[in-house]
């Protein structure tokens, strides 16, 4: 386990140089374009009414986890500190919608209300596991850390 307080968020600290920043910026821009894509034909286009509802997480039943490289490319386009988590709603929906939505977390792609549990959790898989080998190219720790636990700066669980 490591201590989010102690994790430190510039990503930066994790290359030898900017080219290797800019390259993981790049992977991740690129995992999230080929993943909007793979999810646009598994989910229905319809399902999703923008209403919000699945970024109450207490509501709705369920728990956001991310990893690092997600955190990191958060971090790098989002203003810090992040803001506290201090309900069960994503403190970025604002008046119903993402206000982060281009650098929304790979679960926040997938998941949809009304789709197919099976599709997202297979695409969930696949992309954890592309998650992790960019992990291991660029040298950096590999965590799974609840969201709430992210934004408030406590300890996140590893996977």
């Amino acid at each position: 386990m490591v201590d989010v307080m102690g994790f430190d968020f510039d990503i930066s600290k994790y290359h030898s140089g900017l080219s290797s920043c800019r390259a993981l910026l790049a992977e991740m821009d690129t995992l999230y374009q080929e993943l909007d894509a793979k999810v646009a034909g598994v989910n229905d286009p319809t399902a999703c009414r923008a209403c919000g509802r699945c970024c109450d997480f207490d509501a709705f039943g369920h728990k956001l986890y991310l990893t690092t490289p997600e955190l990191l490319y958060f971090a790098h386009h989002v203003a810090q500190p992040f803001m506290p988590m201090t309900d069960g709603v994503c403190p970025y929906r604002i008046d119903g919608k993402c206000s982060v939505y281009l650098y929304r977390f790979t679960g926040c792609r997938i998941f949809q209300c009304c789709s197919s549990t099976a599709a997202q959790s297979d695409l969930t898989e696949a992309t954890i596991a592309r998650l992790k080998q960019l992990c291991r190219e660029h040298n950096i720790p590999y965590h799974y850390i609840n969201l709430n636990a992210a934004l408030n700066c406590t300890a996140p669980t590893d996977r």
